[in-house]
């Protein structure tokens, strides 16, 4: 899921990794605005936010907002350094240090009681879209760009355009990538969808600690990562040996 990348990357690792850190993004999104009141996977809204207090002289929102938009640039920025620093040294070690540094940022934030968050705003929204930098550089980079899971805008340019194409396209070639392209779309916007729709319904119960939810479900997706890694190094060395 994490690992594969290149000629060894198929559709069905894309899908896993689509699967489980959109419905983080998800958990997020609604966790953000339910404690906050801030949107914290993506950044379009805030641009048009900080343009409007801008022209109305509100300086010190516009600064605020333009501090939520550098903190997503933030983490992408360290997820790709990341990425690039480890793949120097221990490859291994790529794209799990930029999930674990997330998962610890969400688990952090899952420990505060909610009048905590709502009276530190800012900060909390700050690092939510450091962490869902981070996410959205990671899955980026590993899918080579197909995969996108904290915000939807493009993926649903993306979904009509290769719906339009749906009817035009004849070749079996053809049919089956985009078959395969439109399959992993609806994926991503379902489990976003149900990342939101379970953790909107877990807040008024759990408030922050849906959260660590999110969490558990990156440190899922590592856990089966690492396994099957460890599964495939054991039946190498078995063949290697017989």
């Amino acid at each position: 899921m994490f690992r594969h990348k290149g000629k060894t990357r198929t559709p069905l690792h894309n899908l896993r990794l689509a699967s489980i850190l959109s419905a983080v993004a998800g958990m997020v999104n609604v966790t953000g605005y339910l404690a906050i009141g801030q949107l914290t996977t993506n950044v379009t809204g805030h641009f048009a936010y900080f343009a409007e207090d801008l022209s109305h002289g509100n300086y010190y929102r516009a600064g605020i907002l333009l501090l939520f938009v550098l903190s997503f640039l933030a983490g992408a920025f360290v997820s790709g350094w990341l990425t690039e620093f480890f793949s120097r040294r221990n490859d291994r070690y790529r794209y799990m240090v930029p999930v674990l540094l997330e998962g610890l940022i969400l688990v952090a934030l899952s420990l505060l009681p909610l009048l905590a968050a709502q009276r530190w705003t800012y900060i909390i929204a700050c690092l939510l879209l450091f962490a869902m930098g981070l996410q959205n550089a990671l899955v980026t980079s590993v899918s080579n760009a197909i995969v996108r899971t904290t915000h939807l805008t493009g993926l649903f340019t993306d979904l009509g355009i290769e719906l339009a194409q749906w009817l035009y396209y004849r070749q079996p070639d053809d049919r089956k990538k985009l078959r395969t392209s439109i399959k992993l779309r609806i994926v991503i916007v379902g489990c976003f969808m149900a990342g939101c729709i379970t953790g909107g319904i877990l807040f008024s119960h759990l408030h922050m600690k849906v959260l660590l939810l999110a969490a558990m479900l990156l440190a899922t997706a590592l856990t089966y990562d690492t396994l099957r890694y460890q599964v495939l190094l054991l039946r190498r060395k078995y063949h290697h040996h017989r």
